[in-house]
């Protein structure tokens, strides 16, 4: 018993460093996600896979989706 009121408060501070790490995993996963579907995107256009105007719109939505995530990062 005395053995888990001592090692409570360090339980707790490593069950919170664990939920940081996994939510920073989280968030480098949706930005690089971004960027591969920016390349990939960039990549069919120059294969002639989609047409330009395809690419604007997709492009558009991709960089507002990067713009998003780094407007909440920075909160």
């Amino acid at each position: 018993m005395v053995w888990q009121l001592l090692t409570a408060p360090f339980e707790g501070l490593l069950w919170i460093a664990e939920q940081i790490e996994e939510r920073a995993t989280t968030e480098l996963e949706k930005t690089e996600n971004l960027q591969k579907r920016l390349t990939t995107l960039q990549l069919r256009l120059d294969l002639g896979d989609i047409s330009e105007e395809d690419f604007v719109v997709q492009e558009q939505e991709i960089l507002e989706a990067m713009q998003a995530e780094m407007d909440e990062q920075e909160q």
